[in-house]
């Protein structure tokens, strides 16, 4: 089954397929000769019950209107693709009729992309930062004969030396402006400070944006800044970034500029130039693929000067687990570093990484994102390199993380599982009703007088969940029996079902939400028994020789 846009938009893709009874690739013949059969078996006039002839109204008009809008290529190619929830947006009437099936999938796509948009412009996008530096040097740079002076045993003294806080919120003003408020606090073995900065941005063109930064704070001073960002070719942008800043000791002002290009599709080249108090040129080179990102770059200036490459794997699991390198060589010294990355929520990604340098030390650092919103805990172990520093950064943190994992991770997404599939079963209780009041619709309406004259014909069907034997209650309570829909669907001493799932069947509804279900069939056809059990969405057609009770004793 092809991957939907989301779950429930996988339901409605199957919807009018399984109701009309037809493969997703189904012609217009063929959508026309099930839909003629469908009319004359659930057509009101044929009931004079004013209950059975509301219930089959009610069948009546949906089948009319699955096939109204399968049967037109101009909506079907937008259902296939959106469900029913597309032919409701606002903006596909407007795609030329007369486009390919392929065309309308691309203009289509570009109206929810420019509607994607203006709902994002409406939103504040809150992000923030929150850093908490931890000094336990005292684990591994301590002498005995200190510790044996020291109050409390000796014990290792592990501190916080340094916390930075920061967030930003985003507040669309127009169509095309938008205010961005973010602020920041600071401190460092007890001084601190913070600042507040106020940016307008403006949408230009397609092409680009401007920007006018203004901020405070009581360390720097007061700041004025422009940044300009433009689309030079389809492969080539350029930034642009000037400020003055209004320091203690007098104006500091500063300058940037970046070009980047896509040297192909994989590969983006970027060359950086700055000028104030850091001035330098950086060249970089950045290949993103699939599986793999590599990094490279070289930069020259004051104070510093240095050469970094960084590799990364990118696992293709369902965790999206990373592991990661680099080494970073310059003035100041070589770190080394190394690292994993995963996902461990819906919106939680956890990575670690261990720092070595000289004369840095070891460091490891903590990386937790849960949506906007990043913690970072950097924990300084010691300023040697003492390899006894270097494994317990390595082996520390995978301990942990698979004790924790083990532990609390897996249960609580078990039993949050667990909660939301309550919720929806909850939650679905109303649809499972209509489900049911039209199945039964569907055997009230039933055209079938005289089926025992059939030369293929439905004898048991049963519809759910199946458990063992012993569970003769339990069965009952998730499996339906779903004998007379099929034999209403059968034609020519035939049945075919689709690759759908068979709850959209007419007379079907879903008797366990979010439990796994198959199709349990004892038939007869020629007078010769025959049964099979069909998954919920495995295409099925009968009569088989391979499925005659007789062959299987």
């Amino acid at each position: 089954m092809a991957a939907p846009l989301d779950d429930d938009i996988e339901s409605n893709n199957q919807d009018f397929y399984s109701l009309l009874n037809v493969r997703k690739e189904a012609t217009a013949e063929e959508l026309k000769a099930s839909y003629r059969r469908l009319c004359m078996l659930y057509h009101p006039d044929k009931h004079r019950d004013p209950e059975l002839k509301r219930q089959a109204e009610q069948l009546f008009n949906q089948v009319h209107q699955a096939y109204e809008v399968l049967s037109d290529a101009h909506s079907r190619a937008i259902y296939d693709i959106f469900g029913k929830k597309g032919l409701e947006v606002e903006g596909w009437e407007v795609v030329e009729r007369k486009r390919t099936p392929a065309e309308i999938r691309e203009e289509y796509e570009r109206l929810q992309r420019e509607r994607e948009e203006r709902r994002l412009q409406q939103r504040t996008n809150p992000k923030g930062t929150i850093s908490v530096g931890v000094d336990a040097t005292d684990l591994f740079d301590r002498y005995d004969e200190d510790f044996e002076e020291m109050p409390g045993g000796g014990f290792p003294h592990i501190e916080i030396n340094k916390m930075h806080i920061s967030q930003s919120i985003e507040a669309p003003l127009t169509n095309s402006d938008t205010a961005v408020l973010s602020g920041s606090l600071s401190t460092h073995n007890g001084n601190g400070g913070g600042n507040i900065n106020m940016t307008v941005r403006r949408v230009m063109s397609a092409k680009g944006w401007g920007e006018v930064e203004f901020g405070a704070g009581d360390i720097l001073g007061p700041l004025i800044g422009l940044k300009v960002f433009r689309n030079v070719t389809p492969r080539c942008f350029m930034t642009a970034q000037c400020g003055l800043q209004f320091s203690p000791r007098g104006l500091r002002p500063s300058c940037s500029l970046m070009t980047a290009r896509h040297l192909d599709q994989n590969t983006m080249g970027y060359l950086q130039w700055r000028w104030g108090p850091n001035s330098a040129m950086t060249t970089s080179l950045v290949r993103d693929t699939k599986s793999s990102h590599f990094t490279l770059a070289l930069q020259l200036g004051v104070p510093h000067s240095y050469l970094m490459m960084s590799y990364q794997y990118k696992f293709q699991d369902e965790d999206q687990t990373k592991v990661k390198g680099s080494v970073k060589t310059g003035w100041f010294g070589t770190v080394v570093e190394y690292g994993a990355e995963r996902k461990i929520s819906r919106h939680s990604i956890l990575s670690a990484t261990v720092s070595i340098g000289v004369p840095q030390g070891v460091t490891l650092k903590i990386k937790l994102a849960r949506a906007n919103q990043t913690y970072l805990f950097p924990v300084h172990l010691t300023d040697q390199l003492l390899p006894s520093a270097v494994f317990y950064a390595t082996v520390g943190p995978l301990l942990v993380y698979m004790a924790v994992h083990r532990l609390i991770v897996i249960p609580y997404t078990q039993a949050q599982k667990e909660q939301e599939l309550e919720l929806q079963r909850k939650s679905s209780a109303t649809d499972i009703a209509k489900k049911k009041q039209e199945a039964e619709s569907a055997v009230s309406t039933r055209m079938l007088k005289h089926s025992s004259l059939l030369c293929l014909i439905i004898l048991n069907a049963w519809y759910g969940t199946f458990v063992s034997d012993t569970s003769q209650k339990q069965e009952k309570a998730k499996v339906i029996d779903v004998t007379v829909p099929l034999q209403c669907l059968v034609k020519d001493s035939k049945l075919i079902l689709t690759e759908a799932s068979k709850s959209g069947l007419p007379g079907f509804y879903d008797p366990c939400v979010g439990e796994e279900k198959s199709l349990k069939l004892l038939y007869q056809f020629r007078g010769v028994l025959h049964q099979v059990i069909s998954a919920d969405t495995e295409s099925l057609r009968i009569p088989k020789q391979s499925h005659r009770i007789e062959s299987e004793s």
